[in-house]
């Protein structure tokens, strides 16, 4: 009976142990900033597959990404697209809650956002959640300190 339970354990620790979901980053291949981004999202666990092109327009008007909302890099995971320097605990959120967006966008490039991390720099920025239809909403506020 012992060896049975332990069996069990062994094949219950494995099946529920976590795989890295897949996050296709798409980025000019001279970009730094997303590179960065993209190596603080591998930090936090995810698998990053790398596209490297010289612009994004086709790939965001496909995702729904607006001008007002662009930034240097598009990235889907899970149907979701995140646009620009997302933190990892918003992407994480997103995948959690599952709301119906088509995804996440900082737009520009914040200074004090992941990926851009320019020292001493305290601008704040949004994320802000958006649809195919052009409705947008705050997602979430950064206060930088």
């Amino acid at each position: 009976m012992k060896k049975i339970r332990k069996i069990l354990l062994i094949v219950s620790f494995f099946s529920t142990a976590a795989v890295a979901t897949e996050l296709t980053v798409y980025k000019s291949p001279f970009c730094g900033c997303c590179t960065a981004w993209a190596e603080q999202m591998k930090d936090a666990g995810f698998k990053i597959i790398i596209v490297e092109q010289n612009n994004n327009n086709e790939i965001n008007k496909k995702l729904g990404v607006t001008p007002e909302l662009v930034s240097c890099h598009t990235a889907v995971i899970e149907g979701y697209t995140i646009e620009g320097h997302v933190p990892v605990q918003d992407i994480k959120r997103l995948l959690r809650d599952k709301p119906s967006v088509a995804g996440l966008a900082v737009p520009g490039m914040p200074a004090s956002s992941p990926g851009m991390d320019v020292p001493g720099n305290t601008d704040s920025y949004q994320v802000i959640a958006f649809n195919m239809d052009g409705k947008n909403q705050v997602y979430s506020q950064y206060h930088i300190n």
